[in-house]
């Protein structure tokens, strides 16, 4: 009798979950999920856009090398080029799959403009709100899809390996329930670890849980001392997940101001506003450290915002702030983590049956800092290739050797998980320095013990420290910095 094949296992249900989850039709797939409705992701909350060449007057040459300057030339180039030059078509995917993006009055996709890019080729969809858009339509797709079981509401706490590989995972809900679930290949897209920074865009899933339990199983880390911290966050008390207020705006027109009114970016960058992330958020933090707040004035952004920014006009206005005729309070936030689980091209972790695809991982495309609305674009072009690749494979045999669990462990009370955030946040945010950066290491260290984010926080802050020069979004004032041109 045939041995009925055994499903694939995603975790996450992001932009790179759910598009492997579609690439591997007509493997079955178990889809599992923090949430019971697939919310609550990183992709969700993306604002900008997807990056694409095409316009007549662009190209991916171009778009790549936008792409390597943003990254510091940290970057991977073969992935930076296959990842530019698919974009396009990824574009055109995401049109069948169901995604509307905004068009002009003549019906061409409109190209927007944002931190890093010396053209338009953003596209968008909703205005402001093409995460969200992009996400609600690969999971319409995903749930019609009869070889996808989704799950939602489970939290997966451990991996089954046997003879060296990862051949399952164990399951738990908000009950305490457990499930142990075989499987053919398990593809972590659990996304970043924004929210263990105290300011940050990123929503509370983004902890790094998929990134802990990976290394846990033995799988090698890379370029963890890479976080971008998004210049323009909403600057208001007391959340933890902080609005966005997107740099298209800053495209549009918009300008950052110091607290004297004067403008923050003129002289620093070629691109002044529009300079790369990394850059402007230092300019943010220094000058919020030195005068107070920083604002950014919006009054030259023409328009219906309606239309063209509804998510930012709705988070200004739940915070008592008209943005069409009132500065906006902005700070930098963590927003996007270069570094994560090493992985090749297809994917593959080095741990056999171990796959990560988007903010989890690290192919070395973003290189030292993401450029602007790439990071949906490589989730889609990453999930597909390894959905893929996934799709084309035969069953691994069977191992013959004991099964052993490997378990990511308990994780931190809320008032050490607090004061955690506040730690990282003051030694490796948007500027660093050697003895903030011990002296927050030698406290982890002393506390690992205590909960699985410690032992992440710890890899972080011996990778800032080991580091000793400036590349981009990794700046230490202590040290020269690297410049790349």
């Amino acid at each position: 009798m045939k041995r009925a094949r055994l499903p694939v296992v995603v975790v996450g249900g992001g932009a790179a979950g759910l598009a492997t989850a579609l690439a591997l039709a007509p493997v079955p797939v178990r889809l599992l999920c923090r949430a019971h409705d697939g919310s609550g992701t990183a992709s969700a909350l993306a604002q900008g856009g997807i990056a694409a060449a095409l316009d007549s007057a662009d190209s991916p040459a171009a778009h790549a090398h936008d792409t390597l300057l943003a990254g510091a030339r940290h970057n991977d180039v073969a992935m930076v080029q296959w990842l530019c030059a698919q974009a396009p078509a990824a574009i055109g995917w995401l049109q069948t799959q169901g995604v509307v993006f905004d068009r002009d009055a003549a019906g061409h996709l409109q190209l927007g403009r944002e931190g890093g890019h010396h053209v338009a080729r953003i596209v968008h969809a909703g205005g402001d709100a093409s995460g969200a858009a992009l996400v609600h339509a690969l999971r319409e797709r995903v749930q019609q899809a009869p070889h996808v079981q989704w799950r939602g509401g489970v939290d997966v706490d451990a991996l089954l390996l046997r003879d060296g590989a990862v051949c399952g995972v164990r399951v738990s809900d908000a009950s305490g329930h457990r499930q142990e679930m075989h499987a053919a290949a398990v593809v972590f897209a659990t996304g970043g670890i924004g929210a263990l920074f105290a300011h940050t865009s990123n929503p509370p899933g983004a902890d790094g849980s998929g990134l802990a339990l990976g290394l846990a199983a033995g799988a090698r880390a890379r370029d963890l001392e890479f976080m971008q911290f998004h210049p323009t966050a909403l600057d208001i008390e007391g959340a933890q997940c902080l609005p966005l207020i997107t740099e298209a705006l800053r495209g549009a027109g918009a300008r950052l101001r110091d607290a004297n009114g004067r403008p923050l970016m003129a002289g620093l960058h070629p691109l002044g506003d529009l300079a790369p992330r990394d850059i402007v958020a230092r300019r943010v933090w220094q000058a919020r450290h030195d005068d107070g707040r920083v604002w950014l004035d919006a009054s030259a952004v023409t328009g219906d915002w309606n239309q063209r920014f509804p998510t930012v006009l709705a988070a200004c206005l739940a915070a008592g702030i008209d943005p069409r005729r009132q500065p906006i309070p902005v700070t930098p936030a963590a927003h996007f983590h270069m570094g994560g689980l090493a992985v090749d091209a297809d994917g593959r972790s080095g741990v056999p049956g171990l796959h990560a695809v988007g903010e989890v991982a690290c192919n070395g495309v973003h290189g030292a800092n993401r450029l602007a609305s790439n990071s949906l674009l490589e989730g889609v072009l990453c999930g597909r290739r390894t959905g893929a690749l996934l799709a084309g494979m035969d069953a691994p045999a069977v191992g013959r050797g004991a099964y052993r669990w490997v378990e990511r462990g308990a994780g931190l009370p809320p008032a050490a998980l607090g004061a955690l955030r506040g730690l990282l946040w003051q030694a490796a945010g948007p500027v660093r320095e050697a003895t903030s950066l011990r002296r927050a290491l030698q406290t982890c260290v002393a506390q690992r013990d205590e909960g699985w984010q410690i032992g992440l926080a710890q890899r972080l802050l011996a990778a800032a420290l080991e580091r000793g020069d400036s590349l981009g979004a990794h700046h230490r004032s202590d040290a020269v910095m690297v410049v790349e041109a």
